[in-house]
């Protein structure tokens, strides 16, 4: 293997260990889009665990501004450090794109301390730029896209997996939720629904190319339907699909191209 696929092969590896449900769907991608996906979804994966994988706020903090300066060094167009993960990602991402990526590291600070979100607009702004950041350059990097729509997907995926990690989170010592009641759950899963019912109305937007990066929420609208009919699910940490169920909608959703 040469150490293009080396390191491709690495990425993928790092997906499927860290984020499996995102490594199935990019599986289930035309191969030259997983030469632009996996460099991405495995940087998200390492950038997701920085802030717990210490309990030093510090360290974590050092860990989260490595990544920063790694795509600082792509932003610049110049010379990129030789790492498993970054020097495929600076074969795949223009520095424009790397620029933009840099909230979508700098939002994770939130997950080192145990402060609750401010408000909503807070809230939001994290789901946005985690979510919503990742899916853009995802699509992006594929294919023409209206970033409007994309980042609509991208926060009804991001809360719907947020959702999923609420006992996780709770069981960290966080606060992921501003009101945890069931009315409360209820709507945040409503307002989820109405991004993901505003996305898919425009369907239009997203290139052919752009479409095989909305594979990674595949699951979306079953979870915020869930959470919507049953808020206790949220605590109870059942949200989701079995297996078999999981991968057959993954299935019949790359084939059709309707994400």
């Amino acid at each position: 293997m040469t150490s293009s696929n080396d390191d491709l092969a690495a990425c993928a590896g790092l997906v499927q260990r860290g984020d499996p449900d995102r490594f199935l769907a990019t599986m289930a991608a035309p191969p030259a889009a997983r030469r632009a996906l996996f460099p991405l979804f495995a940087m998200n994966v390492e950038v997701s665990r920085a802030p717990w994988v210490t309990q030093e706020a510090m360290i974590a903090e050092m860990r989260l501004q490595w990544w920063r300066d790694a795509l600082e060094e792509i932003a610049a167009g110049g010379p990129v450090r030789r790492h498993e993960v970054v020097t495929p990602l600076g074969a795949v991402m223009t520095p424009k794109l790397a620029a933009a990526m840099d909230e979508h590291v700098a939002v994770r600070r939130w997950d080192i301390y145990r402060d609750p979100f401010e408000d909503a607009a807070h809230f939001d702004r994290y789901i946005d730029q985690s979510a919503g950041s990742l899916l853009w350059a995802a699509a992006s990097m594929l294919g023409a896209a209206e970033e409007r729509v994309v980042r609509d997907f991208g926060f009804a995926t991001g809360l719907a997996n947020w959702l999923r990690a609420v006992p996780e989170l709770e069981a960290r010592g966080r606060i992921p939720l501003l009101d945890g009641r069931p009315e409360a759950v209820r709507a945040l899963a409503e307002r989820g629904l109405d991004h993901l019912s505003r996305a898919r109305a425009a369907r239009g937007a997203i290139s052919p190319g752009a479409r095989p990066a909305l594979l990674s929420g595949w699951q979306t609208g079953v979870i915020l339907r869930q959470a919507q009919q049953e808020p206790a699910r949220v605590a109870q940490g059942t949200l989701g699909q079995s297996e078999a169920r999981k991968r057959l909608t993954l299935m019949a959703r790359a084939a059709s191209g309707r994400w």
